[in-house]
Order: structure tokens, then sequence, then C-alpha cells
């Protein structure tokens, strides 16, 4: 048995526990804080998600099962998991046309079955990326519900997950930081966008006592994130 390929396929098996864990959060009652602690998992998943292909090129030990479980723990944890913490924060005011949200755990994994079989994506991305998107709508569940108390807010949010499905799979170049050394100067404009962002969002939930605008910053700087690479790929395609 070759141990060196338990390892990473062990930490890839944690993203997937994480993103069922936040799945079952998402469903319990939203007073309670079940929205944050559901983002605290994707969060932990990510990490995860990033260090099981790391320990996978550093001990030499990829595998083709190693591959098609990372698959499944993605959409488990950035494609279910964001699908499932908006549709029960919806659900209060739309009633079942919230499950519209659940598209995004199809296209999600539409996303993921592409990335498997697309060779260009070796040091970018081509659609946006699944963690980024989980990220996204994490940081917005975990608004008050308050903030949906009108309508056509969580109606514009329904018509925002589409979106989403579309920009999942769209033929947009986005950057990754595996890039790092061909698009130095626009990875670094955009840390240094996300420390502002975090900054404000920390300052403003220190001042309101909110503490769900600590955690609206991932969204934050996931609309950094797309509109620079929109304008990226504007540039170049004039």
């Amino acid at each position: 048995m070759n141990y060196k390929r338990i390892i990473p396929d062990a930490i890839t098996s944690c993203n997937l526990l994480c993103g069922s864990a936040a799945v079952f959060m998402a469903t319990q009652n939203a007073l309670s804080g079940s929205f944050i602690w559901a983002f605290c998992f994707i969060l932990a998943g990510a990490f995860f998600d990033f260090f099981d292909g790391l320990s996978a090129r550093v001990l030499k030990a990829p595998s083709p099962i190693g591959i098609q479980l990372d698959s499944l723990a993605d959409d488990i944890t950035f494609g279910l998991a964001p699908s499932m913490m908006l549709f029960c924060y919806l659900k209060p005011v739309l009633g079942w046309w919230a499950a519209i949200a659940l598209l995004m755990a199809a296209f999600s994994a539409l996303r993921l079955a592409k990335f498997n079989v697309d060779e260009r994506q070796h040091d970018s991305f081509i659609g946006l990326a699944t963690p980024a998107n989980a990220i996204f709508w994490g940081g917005i569940c975990c608004l008050p519900v308050s903030a949906i108390a009108y309508d056509w807010i969580a109606w514009a949010l329904i018509g925002l997950s589409i979106v989403s499905c579309y920009l999942l799979n769209a033929e947009i170049p986005f950057f990754s930081f595996k890039s790092f050394k061909k698009e130095k100067a626009v990875i670094i404009s955009f840390l240094c966008g996300c420390v502002i962002l975090v900054a404000y969002c920390i300052s403003k939930a220190i001042i309101t006592k909110h503490i769900e605008f600590a955690f609206f910053s991932g969204t934050a700087c996931i609309v950094w994130y797309v509109t620079l690479n929109l304008l990226l790929a504007c540039v170049k395609k004039h």
C-alpha cells in the first residue's frame, strides 16, 4: 500500500466532511447563528481543498481516485452547501421559489467536471472557480435575515444566483495564484484591494457590533475579484 496517497485523500475527505457539516448547519434555525457556522465550515473546506492538492504535489502522489474524490468533495462544499444556504436564507420570504437557488449545485458540478478535462486550466481558470462562488454566497447569507425584508431583494438574489450559474461555466479567463509570475501586478493589486475591503468590513462590524459584516468581507473580495477579471478580459479583447 502506498501510504503517501492516503494523506492527500484524507485531507480531501476532511474537505467533504466540512461541506457536509455546512449543509447541515444551513438547515438549522437561522437565529442561532447557523449560517455563520455553515460559512465557517465552507472556509475550513477551502483550507483543506488548498492543502490536498499541495500535499499530492509535494509527496508526488497524484492518483485518479484522488482527482475524482476532490471534485466530489468540492461539489458538496462549494456547490451544494452555498446553494442550501441561499435556499434556506430565502425560503421564509419566497417559499419554495427559493429552490431555484439549488441550481448552483448542478452548475458547480458541471464546472468541476469541465475543469477535470480542460487542459487550459493548469495555472488559471476558465469560468469562476467554485470556492470563490461559495465564499461570495456564504458572506451574503451571513447577513441578518432583516436584510431581505423586501421581496424584491430576495428576487434579486435569485437572479444573481442564475448569474453565478453562468459565470461558473462562462468562457471568461480568471487568474489564480498559480499564475503569480505571469500576473504579478494584477494579483498584487487584487490583494491590496482585499486588504482594504476586509479592513473596512471588520471596522464596520466593530462599530455596529454586528459580526455578520466581518463575514461579508468575503463577498466584497469576490466582487472585486470578478470585477477585476472582467475588466482584464475586456482590455485583452480590445
